[in-house]
């Protein structure tokens, strides 16, 4: 079988290898639980060499995260569930309906009236969706989202509502309420649950500051790498081990590590 450009060359590729008796045995055992995770780290790849500008592994992530798709869409298939073809028809569906102001009457919308607009569709959708939970303005939010975003999620459903801070004041108060609560901890639960607290209340701050929370502290963890990586550095040309170098050492190359980088910051 060759490669082709046509995505159909692809879906016949994923149906042999699910082909009983003659497809591939680790395909064949797969289930939609057991390759969940495959497609979030595929999402994750593909995220990771944007942040890069890798535009090569771009390329072969996207590949990657759409095999994902290809994947589940034959399960479902073999289930008699729906097709690909169903997938595709209704993202373009989808698409259509949420973009009025290219597709309908609408016109002349700034950005922000077009987000708007859009969360505002989103909301008809999920009253029309079956659904145990719909009556609840959170309903729709996935568990499984990352611990940062799915809190911001969470707030800003809430705050279309009204519930929300009426300025960024209450936000910092309710930092420095946390953290207060937090020094008082008197145990490990108690400390989990004030860190919690204090980690949606950033988020909150975060959000009201038009900062993407995990974004942040993926950078944030990016420059903590860069620096330590340097501080391995600076100390392996001492002719040593980070192990075997002196807490004021480290200390010493983290500051000038710190200078090094602060142009980037």
């Amino acid at each position: 079988m060759q490669p082709s450009r046509d995505i159909s060359r692809l879906i016949e590729i994923m149906a042999r290898l699910r082909t009983p008796e003659t497809g591939c045995p680790w395909d064949l055992k797969q289930n939609f639980a057991t390759i969940a995770p495959y497609t979030i780290e595929e999402a994750y790849e593909v995220a990771d060499a944007i942040a890069r500008g890798d535009m090569d592994s771009l390329k072969d992530e996207l590949g990657d995260l759409l095999l994902q798709v290809v994947f589940h869409a034959r399960m479902a298939e073999e289930a008699r569930c729906f097709a690909f073809g169903d997938v595709v028809l209704a993202i373009n569906e989808k698409l259509i309906r949420r973009h009025p102001h290219v597709f309908g009457n609408e016109r002349n919308l700034s950005p922000d009236e077009v987000k708007s607009l859009w969360e505002k569709i989103k909301a008809e959708e999920r009253i029309t969706r079956p659904s145990a939970d719909n009556d609840s303005v959170l309903a729709g939010i996935p568990v499984a989202l990352p611990a940062l975003t799915r809190a911001e999620k969470i707030q800003k459903r809430a705050a279309q509502v009204g519930f929300d801070w009426p300025d960024v004041q209450g936000v910092l108060d309710k930092i420095e309420e946390e953290i207060a609560e937090l020094k008082a901890a008197r145990s490990k639960k108690e400390s989990e649950e004030e860190i919690g607290d204090l980690l949606f209340s950033l988020v909150n701050y975060a959000r009201r500051s038009n900062v993407d929370p995990e974004l942040a502290l993926r950078n944030a963890t990016s420059k903590f790498e860069q620096r330590f990586r340097g501080v391995e550095r600076r100390a392996a040309n001492a002719g040593r081990k980070v192990e075997q170098t002196s807490l004021d050492e480290l200390e010493a190359y983290w500051q000038a590590e710190k200078q090094h980088t602060s142009a980037g910051d």
